[in-house]
């Protein structure tokens, strides 16, 4: 084995300096371990990229695995005479189990593969939720693939234009607050999408995420094409006599979980009542009234109090659409599309909200055009409408606060036409 050669890398040495645990270190101790040179490579390539204040990864084509148009991201240095170690760097995004969940042989199977194929570094995770895999050539994807599918039982993730790996919180299987089974819902879409998934076809990438309960502990409303966020279409459930020892100080407010905070003795009017975005609660010193028809979801009375308040019984989801980061547009957070659907296998309606937003996006989205922007294109009336939903209250934030109301002929023709048709039956004269 030949020796492992270092670089001189004065800004990687800085970073591994500070109270926090650095990726330089970790890096370079894998590297020495396990003799791989592609570890002291990439670290030579980044100190570059630091002092050029630009990236060194160039596009050198496409690659992947035969079958498959995602999973796979190429990349290439374009420095491979100082670092020929990683001339070529390709990331392989690996679909992780719902809520990633892992049995500790899966990983030490897959870390060892990896050690084997490629550099050895990972990933975990990605922001979409992927595994990922940091580093091979092209020469190993197709035995990497194999490996993943015949030895691991494991698939490839997405990539491209398509459907992204869908991502979900960790549900009923350690939460209470959780409304729906987020891990049986994630694993039916992903099963059910599969071409989606591995073959690209869309203007531009497309994320589900799913949250069990209005905490949203996938961030969907903020990243997420499709986001489904458990909810409750009845009233919170009270406990009085619970409440009433969070008054009198019997039960430490947020679960006891101070975070650093110093709360003092519990005040319900400051830190619940007049924290509630709608002012629907109301507490009169003997018990805590709440107007659910009010009520947003936001989950912050339930955080504070949760021996006290808990999420109704009659379940479903709301859905959301839109959310994207800042790529052409700008970041966008995503619009209520359905205030509340019930979801229950094999879950034909949601699906069918899916398919009709993807046959219009496919039809109508430009190139890199995420789902959010066409939104903001045609316009939420027209969206809307082709999609085949209900125009409801939830999806405007507030009234409009223009006077140019626009109508529709038919409308107009059955609206203040009949109108004043009546009035003139009605005053003759």
């Amino acid at each position: 084995m030949s020796e492992i050669k270092k670089h001189d890398t004065p800004m990687m040495e800085e970073l591994k300096k500070g109270p926090f645990p650095s990726f330089v270190d970790d890096i370079e101790q894998y590297g020495e371990k396990h003799k791989k040179q592609a570890c002291f490579d990439l670290l030579g390539q980044l100190e570059l990229s630091y002092k050029h204040k630009e990236t060194h990864w160039k596009h050198g084509g496409i690659v992947g695995v035969f079958g498959y148009g995602g999973g796979v991201i190429g990349r290439y240095s374009d420095q491979q005479d100082k670092f020929p170690a990683i001339w070529a760097f390709h990331t392989i995004r690996v679909n992780q189990p719902a809520s990633k969940f892992y049995h500790t042989s899966a990983l030490r199977k897959l870390c060892e593969m990896w050690d084997h194929r490629g550099s050895g570094m990972t990933n975990f995770h990605g922001s979409t939720g992927d595994i990922i895999l940091l580093g091979t050539v092209t020469e190993q994807l197709e035995p990497v693939f194999f490996d993943l599918t015949h030895q691991l039982k494991m698939d490839l993730g997405g990539s491209g234009s398509n459907l992204r790996t869908p991502a979900c919180c960790i549900g009923k299987a350690r939460c209470e607050w959780s409304c729906i089974d987020t891990q049986e819902l994630c694993y039916d879409l992903t099963m059910t999408y599969q071409d989606e998934l591995h073959r690209p076809a869309f203007p531009y990438k497309f994320k589900f995420k799913i949250s069990g309960c209005p905490n949203d502990c996938v961030a969907s409303i903020a990243r997420a094409d499709f986001s489904i966020i458990g909810t409750w279409i009845d009233d919170i459930r009270i406990d009085q006599e619970a409440v009433k020892a969070y008054v009198g100080g019997e039960l430490k407010p947020n679960a006891g979980a101070h975070a650093g905070r110093d709360w003092g003795k519990f005040d319900i009017q400051k830190e619940v009542i007049d924290l509630c975005p709608t002012q629907c609660m109301y507490w009169d010193g003997e018990k805590l009234y709440i107007n659910n028809k009010e009520c947003n979801r936001c989950m912050h009375c339930i955080n504070v109090m949760p021996e006290a308040l808990r999420p109704g019984t009659d379940t479903g989801a709301t859905i959301l659409m839109g959310a994207k980061a800042p790529i052409l547009e700008g970041a966008q957070l995503s619009t209520v599309m359905v205030p509340f659907i019930r979801l229950e296998p094999p879950y034909d309606e949601l699906k069918e909200i899916i398919e009709n937003v993807w046959m219009f996006w496919m039809e109508e989205g430009k190139n890199r055009e995420r789902l959010g922007e066409l939104m903001q294109r045609v316009g939420l009336a027209n969206f809307v409408e082709t999609v085949k939903l209900k125009h409801v209250p939830q999806m405007v934030k507030e009234p409009r606060s223009n006077p140019y109301v626009f109508w529709k002929e038919e409308e107009v023709e059955g609206g203040w036409k009949r109108d004043i048709k009546e009035y003139r039956e009605r005053h003759p004269a």
